[in-house]
This record gives C-alpha cells, sequence and structure tokens, in this order.
C-alpha cells in the first residue's frame, strides 16, 4: 500500500495488461472488476462476501448518494468507507450517466446539469465543481469528472458538442479536485462512435495529465463490434503508464474482448441484475435457471467454483427459489455470478502474467459456447 496513488504495469500479453493501483486504502489488482454499489450497497450482497469473492473496490453512485442519505450526511457519519463498513477503495462516479437517463427531467448548460429527482421530484443542480465537492464529502479513492454521456445513436455535431462541454469540465473538475495525496480524479473520453472525436477527447484530457482515464459513452445502445473499434482507436492516443477504465461494461465476452485492446478497469450492474432475474454466469455460460428442465436438478450451478452459492445449492433449490420470487434466489444467484466475474478476472491476470492470455481467451470463449447442459 501507497500513501501516494501509484500505477504499476506489470506484464503484457498482446495488448492485454497487467496492473496493481496502490492507495492508501488499498491495492487494487487490474484487470479488475468493480461490483456496482450504487447506493451504499452491492444489492442482495453483505460486502464481506463481495471482499471475499475477490472485489479489490467498489463502485459508488454519486447522483444517487446524493439525493439520499445526502454527502453532508454522509460526512456527518463519518465517510462512505465507514457508514457501509468497506475500508477498502471506493470509485465514486460523477452522476453524468444517471442524470443522461433522466432525458425528460433535466436541463443542460455550460454551468452544469439541473434536474428534478426521481424519488420526490425535487431540483437539484450539479455543476463540475459541486460534483466534485459531493465525492469529495463521500470521501471516495478515485473520483470522475462530470461529463454529458449521450445515448447513441446520435447526430454528430450533438455528439461533438457534448464532447467538448465534458472536456470543459474535465479541466474545471481538475482544478475543483485540487491536489489530494492518495486520492485520484479520472477523466472520462467521450466522442460516440466517431473516430476522429474519440480522439479529439482523449487528446485533449492527456494534456491534462490526469491520474486515469476512463472511456464513457459506450455500452449505451451500440453493437459490441462498435465499442472494440472505439477502443481500438482511443487506447493508442492515452498515455500508457496510467490506468484505463472502461465505465459501465459488462458482459463477461465484452469483459475479455476488452481487456484484449488494453483495458484495466471494469464495473457493471450485470452480474447482480442478471441474478436478481434469475439468469446465472458460470464457466459453462449462461444459465437461466427459471427454465423447467432444473426444476429437478440436483447438480450444481458448478461444482468446481469457490463461491458456495455456486457449489452448495442444487439447481433444483435455485429454480424453486426463483420461480416462487424468494429473496434469497435473487442473493443466492447475485453471490454466484460476483464470484464468477472476479475468478474470470484472476484467470484474465494470471493469464498475463503468463503471456498466454490470447489461449485463455480461446479457451474460456469454447467452454462458454459447450454449455452447461452434460455434466463435465
Amino acid at each position: 500500500m501507497h500513501d501516494t496513488f501509484q500505477f504499476t504495469l506489470k506484464a503484457t500479453s498482446g495488448k492485454a495488461r497487467l496492473g496493481e493501483i496502490s492507495m492508501p486504502r488499498g491495492v487494487i489488482r487490474t484487470p479488475a472488476f468493480m461490483p456496482v454499489g450504487t447506493v451504499g450497497t452491492v444489492k442482495a450482497m453483505y460486502l464481506d462476501q463481495v471482499r471475499e469473492g475477490g472485489a479489490d473496490i467498489i463502485l459508488g453512485n454519486t447522483y444517487h448518494l446524493m439525493l439520499r442519505p445526502g454527502p453532508e450526511r454522509v460526512a456527518r457519519l463519518g465517510g462512505l468507507h465507514e457508514l457501509i463498513r468497506w475500508p477498502h477503495p471506493i470509485l465514486t462516479d460523477s452522476g453524468g450517466f444517471q442524470v443522461m437517463s433522466l432525458s425528460g427531467l433535466r436541463k443542460l448548460d455550460e454551468q452544469g446539469v439541473t434536474f428534478k429527482s426521481h424519488i420526490d421530484g425535487s431540483l437539484h443542480h450539479m455543476s463540475p465543481e459541486r460534483s466534485i465537492e459531493i465525492q469529495g464529502m463521500l470521501d471516495s479513492d478515485i473520483q470522475m469528472q462530470l461529463d454529458e454521456c449521450v445515448a447513441l445513436p446520435a447526430e454528430r455535431n450533438e455528439i461533438e458538442r457534448a464532447m467538448e462541454m465534458s472536456l470543459r469540465w474535465a479541466e474545471r473538475c481538475r482544478i475543483a479536485f485540487g491536489e489530494q495525496p492518495g486520492k485520484a480524479m479520472f477523466g472520462i473520453v467521450q466522442g460516440g462512435d466517431i473516430p476522429d472525436l474519440r480522439i479529439r477527447s482523449a487528446e485533449g484530457l492527456k494534456q491534462l495529465d490526469l491520474k486515469g482515464y476512463a472511456v464513457g459513452g459506450l455500452a449505451v445502445g451500440e453493437p459490441q463490434h462498435v465499442m472494440l473499434e472505439m477502443l481500438g482507436i482511443t487506447l493508442p492516443v492515452l498515455p500508457t503508464e496510467k490506468p484505463r477504465y472502461l465505465m459501465g461494461v459488462g458482459t463477461p465476452d465484452d469483459i475479455l474482448k476488452s481487456v484484449a485492446q488494453g483495458i484495466d478497469m471494469f464495473d457493471c450492474v450485470m452480474p447482480t441484475r442478471s441474478g436478481r432475474h434469475g439468469l446465472a454466469f458460470t464457466r459453462r455460460g449462461k444459465v437461466n435457471i427459471r427454465n423447467a428442465r432444473h426444476a429437478e436438478d440436483m447438480r450444481p450451478l458448478d461444482e468446481q467454483s469457490n463461491c458456495p452459492a455456486s457449489r452448495e445449492y442444487s439447481r433444483a433449490y435455485l429454480h424453486h427459489l426463483v420461480r416462487s420470487n424468494e429473496a434469497l434466489g435473487g442473493m443466492l444467484l447475485s453471490w454466484n455470478n460476483l464470484s464468477y466475474y472476479q475468478e474470470l478476472m484472476q484467470g484474465i491476470r494470471k493469464s498475463i502474467d503468463e503471456g498466454r492470455f490470447e489461449d485463455f481467451m480461446a479457451e474460456t470463449q469454447e467452454m462458454w459456447a459447450r454449455g452447461d447442459i452434460d455434466p463435465i
């Protein structure tokens, strides 16, 4: 652990990168998957389980936490780590993505965004400076700039306008953030699905010499091949000695292919959201536990997993829980899914270290393709 923020690149395999971020609250092994703790809870999980599953860092959401319990209250209670009993690193996103999804409830200008709460309709204003101030009150370790995220498809002039404003906001956020030893602020590359705008955004952010860089505005409706193409264009522009974070992504397949492009950090609600809806991720691919074929199947989801939810509960029981809308069904499947994601990241890191990431990727995809019908 370090009293400063430090990223060390340890090995590469093709474009895939093995690294380590050291911070006062702990070490983040990269490539890393960050479970999403939107309102200070990774849904349906104890944070002890999240940690035991292999998470070095979790994500908190500025938009949701500013509405409740409110950043001033969190600060009075000792900060987010203290409140939620998670002494390890936390990354907070700036709220830009959530505000985008409120389209009918927001007004945006150079100063920031004015929006109505989806909870009670109350009016709020978030400027780049206020976003950083809120993240400071939450006491998060990695803070994100406020940006404007445009849903795709969109017109070039709209994507360009939002990208240019996000760049200006990045500079304002950097000034507001100042010097905070041991903490970091990341900029967010925008530019939609337009190559020259992505490059301009990445070059503009590089000038600000930030501690890390995120690629935003993907996984917002475009097909996977477009996302990967944008990564292929953007990442070579970003400095190799800084961490790269792909926001809001994704499926296990998205993660593998993005690591192959050189991404270091991921977050996504998919493992927990899917778990609550009866979908399990396993090394044999996706399993819809609602399907009738599981009703009398006493096999576990994965007898080789380190996770008790995957190894010790029968599919028949999980099927029954999910079909009965029992809370325990969503809890067990979320636990399984987050554990699988972390086992995947562990496999990715090991394979990069051994210089065989491409082989690992092919073996993993082949296993998914075989499916889970027959015991292996």
